[in-house]
């Protein structure tokens, strides 16, 4: 994050927020980059932010106004927030930490589900399960009346709430249509200087959300991922102790797990991922 303007005199500031293409596994990040990645997180928060300002605002100024030419398809300029202390989860499956406090305690966020689920299986309804934003090691899951707390202001977190499930209905409905189940995601709400609800961060990206090819789709097990779920496979095979430092990943899986997040992309947007460098170039 970089400040591009504004700010020092009161009035409001731009920041340019550019994705790298370095990757992590268990906490620890690879030296090994994976080409074009932050241009493919960049290039579907850009078309999500377009797809969905009608349910919310956004931070997204322009992805090239103001974007340096060495950063132009990676960057974004955006509007500065006050941003919100909680992750906005929401879950349309029943996969991951859900599932293990799922199985734990029939509950997830203390909310109670139906009994006899199956992993990965779909929920009756979109369920907001927040967490907190850890400055070290993992979130923390949360209820929402302790949301509500670290928000302090329950209508706004209500109003927090119903904006990520109507956000997470409308890109589960999109990406259904073109072959992609979006299982769960995470957004990141801020206020604008006039105390306006906002969108930040990056939204409905492989790094913040889980996608799973339609096609093969079956409840009852894990289900592959357009993440670093292919990165992260190889780690947890390779011997790495899994603490730091993490090493270096081969080409192969490099090659791979690019290849995943370019499928992503275009299964998504419906075009080329060329079509999104073309439109960012200088």
């Amino acid at each position: 994050m970089y400040q591009l303007d504004g700010g020092a005199d009161g009035g409001p500031s731009r920041l340019l927020m550019v994705a790298s293409d370095r990757i992590s596994t268990y906490d620890a990040v690879h030296p090994t980059p994976i080409p074009d990645k932050g241009k493919v997180l960049t290039g579907l928060s850009a078309f999500w932010f377009a797809k969905t300002e009608q349910i919310v605002a956004n931070h997204l100024l322009s992805s090239t106004d103001g974007v340096p030419d060495s950063e132009r398809g990676r960057a974004m300029a955006v509007r500065a927030l006050s941003m919100l202390p909680v992750e906005c989860v929401v879950r349309g499956y029943i996969t991951g930490s859900g599932w293990k406090d799922y199985q734990a305690t029939g509950r997830v966020s203390g909310i109670e589900l139906p009994s006899g689920l199956q992993e990965s299986q779909q929920l009756p309804q979109p369920i907001f399960t927040p967490s907190t934003k850890a400055d070290v090691g993992h979130d923390e899951a949360i209820d929402f009346d302790r949301a509500a707390e670290l928000v302090g202001d329950r209508a706004r977190m209500k109003r927090v709430a119903a904006t990520a499930v109507e956000l997470y209905s409308f890109a589960a409905e999109h990406a259904r249509e073109h072959g992609v189940i979006l299982a769960d995601t995470k957004f990141e709400f801020g206020l604008d200087e006039g105390g306006t609800l906002v969108v930040g961060d990056e939204v409905l990206t492989p790094d913040s959300s889980r996608y799973w090819p339609l096609d093969g789709y079956e409840p009852g097990r894990g289900q592959p991922s357009f993440d670093k779920q292919y990165v992260r496979d190889w780690a947890s095979a390779s011997g790495w102790d899994k603490k730091p430092p993490a090493p270096e990943i081969p080409d192969d899986v490099v090659a791979g797990t690019r290849a995943k997040y370019v499928e992503a992309y275009e299964l998504i947007t419906g075009e080329p991922f060329d079509a999104w460098l073309q439109r960012t170039a200088p």
